[in-house]
């Protein structure tokens, strides 16, 4: 198996501004990514950026960054830029690493991208694990998936789906026992000949209701597999709290 690793990092974040570059046992958390992303299988592992603090940080630790554009709408469309500054073939695989997943399982990693490599008919692979609870069944901010039973995904949204209508008759907010409720988790895995094609996409009705950007795919009648994992990855880092406690694991660690 063959594929390369493609990390965007942006500093714009409004939780925690300049976020690939905030400490973590003394480096930078993009490159501490960086870091659990060449442990996988990956080839090679890049940084795409358009933040020249994070090329600097980024070469400083003898990683790669890509410079792009700076009006990227999306991760996606950086990681375009970057498959075609990188020159790679159509039929190249890259994993889509966030930068802010400094625990991120390596393991993982490579089950996306293999998963990928196994479905010829798809041009995107991703990961999900069970669903939690009740509660995260009805959280907005969780997004849930239905597959079909080649694990070819068939939606995503932030509504409670699978509905299961008896159990849920009552009013009562519960995981009905059996449910095959999926939590989406954000790694994916591209085709370089679709990330080529997606600047091109339009965005979808599904997509601009529901939030999500995988739907986009979907509405044009991209195939998307899913890797379904036992239990559920590392937390990333979305907030300050997040990140104190991921410094206080790194120190555990060294």
């Amino acid at each position: 198996m063959s594929f390369i690793a493609l990390i965007p990092a942006r500093t714009a974040s409004t939780r925690l501004p300049d976020k690939p570059l905030a400490d973590i046992a003394g480096k930078p958390m993009v490159v501490r990514t960086a870091d659990r992303a060449a442990l996988s299988g990956a080839s090679k592992v890049y940084i795409a950026t358009d933040d020249v603090r994070v090329q600097q940080a980024v070469q400083a630790h003898g990683l790669t960054a890509l410079m792009t554009r700076g009006d990227h709408p999306t991760g996606t469309d950086r990681l375009a830029e970057a498959v075609d500054q990188l020159g790679l073939p159509d039929d190249a695989i890259v994993v889509n690493v966030q930068g802010d997943e400094p625990l991120i399982e390596p393991e993982l990693i490579d089950a996306v991208a293999a998963k990928l490599q196994a479905r010829p008919d798809a041009d995107i692979a991703t990961c999900a694990c069970p669903l939690a609870d009740a509660d995260a069944l009805f959280n907005p901010n969780v997004v849930k998936l239905v597959c079909a039973a080649d694990d070819r995904a068939l939606y995503f949204s932030r509504a409670p789906i699978p509905w299961a209508r008896d159990a849920l008759a009552a009013g009562e907010r519960v995981l009905a026992d059996g449910l095959p409720a999926w939590h989406h988790i954000g790694l994916y895995a591209y085709r370089v000949s679709f990330l080529r094609r997606y600047p091109t996409l339009p965005q979808g009705v599904l997509e601009r209701f529901e939030s999500l950007e995988q739907l986009r795919a979907m509405e044009h009648g991209h195939v998307i597999v899913v890797h379904r994992a036992s239990s559920p990855p590392a937390a990333g880092v979305d907030t300050p709290a997040d990140l104190e406690r991921v410094r206080l694991i790194y120190s555990k660690q060294i």
